[in-house]
């Protein structure tokens, strides 16, 4: 049990570093480590934008774009340490990225090429979840690991707030909080559950009250700001790394595009409610605060641009090359020994494919 409940709650408002108009209100992280973070999310910005493309010319099956928040993702890779892992949602390409995977690889799911589309040991990023908090528990089970076995592993498990109305969210907060395993729970709130706005999933004054109920502590943060979001993520990594068992963070931002390309968000959101977030976007956010230090210069902010336009046309002749799928590929890498099941699945599809070649 915690000695002291009061270390669990957050703060009553989300911690801001660098205000919407690009003004330090605190103790900001340095020049460099921002300029860094700028430059990843220039080529974020504009690999979201790409992907979206993509879908509309039939090279992608679908997209959940993270446009408007990739502050979150881009801060949750880059506190993390190369031995750590990360637990990404379908949303979370660009924290995928950051930490390594290639753009390409990333998205092979969701073109429909393969299972995942990266070896997750190369960089400790495991496949991208499109079910709800499904990956919750098993990043749970990785921190849990390592910390059986003495490694200074941190995983970041990330989810939005939808996944916070799923039983695996509660059962993975449980088991971490009573084993101390060594996550960070990170809740990307923005503010809908694809048609379904937060005041209909939950009646909590915040989502990082709900650490509460377990003895996690949590954290509110802007997450349209690169520097605060830096600050918090990078402290619960480290608590978590001291020993000090699992933390909760939400960061509130919003989702300015729809829920995948298959989404109307007109039907059910106002358009001046995303005007309004429009103002806080965080790259506006970064530069002006940069520029205004003259840290940033018209220069290192061309580079950044073409750094993007590099990464986007990578992405776009991977994704533009046709791939023949083997169909045995479907039940190859599902199990370590095949099931029953699965050998009977494989040889249904081998006779049928094998009586269309011969007709």
């Amino acid at each position: 049990m915690t000695p002291d409940s009061r270390r669990l709650l957050p703060s009553d408002a989300p911690v801001t570093l660098i205000d919407a108009t690009g003004e330090a209100v605190g103790a900001v992280p340095d020049d460099a480590t921002l300029l860094r973070s700028l430059g990843a999310l220039i080529t974020a910005r504009r690999l979201n934008d790409q992907a979206y493309a993509l879908v509309r010319q039939g090279r992608l099956a679908v997209y959940p774009s993270s446009h408007g928040q990739e502050a979150c993702q881009v801060a949750a890779a880059q506190v993390l340490d190369a031995a750590d892992w990360l637990f990404p949602t379908y949303r979370d390409t660009v924290a995928a990225v950051v930490k390594g995977v290639d753009p390409v690889e990333a998205l092979s799911l969701l073109k429909g090429d393969w299972h995942c589309g990266y070896d997750p040991y190369e960089h400790r990023v495991a496949p991208h979840a499109t079910p709800l908090a499904t990956q919750l528990p098993h990043a749970v089970g990785v921190a849990h690991a390592a910390r059986l076995r003495g490694e200074p592993t941190v995983v970041m498990a990330m989810c939005g707030d939808g996944g916070t109305s799923e039983g695996d969210f509660h059962e993975a907060l449980n088991f971490a909080a009573v084993f101390q395993a060594p996550v960070v729970f990170f809740v990307q709130n923005n503010e809908y559950a694809i048609s379904v706005p937060l005041s209909r999933q939950s009646a909590a004054p915040s989502l990082a009250h709900k650490g509460i109920g377990y003895g996690i502590p949590g954290e509110r943060v802007d997450g349209n700001d690169m520097a605060a979001l830096l600050t918090v993520l990078g402290a619960a990594v480290q608590r978590a790394r001291a020993g000090e068992g699992p933390q909760l963070v939400e960061a509130h931002t919003y989702r300015m595009q729809a829920h995948t390309n298959a989404d109307d968000a007109s039907r059910y959101r106002d358009e001046a409610d995303v005007e309004a977030w429009v103002q806080r976007d965080p790259i506006t956010r970064l530069r002006a605060y940069l520029r205004d230090r003259g840290a940033l210069t018209d220069d290192v902010d061309a580079g950044f641009t073409a750094e993007a336009e590099r990464a986007a046309a990578h992405l776009r002749d991977g994704l533009n090359q046709d791939i023949e799928p083997n169909p045995e590929d479907l039940f190859a890498y599902v199990y370590a020994s095949a099931t029953p099941q699965l050998r009977e699945q494989a040889a249904l599809v081998a006779d049928e494919l094998s009586r269309e070649g011969a007709r």
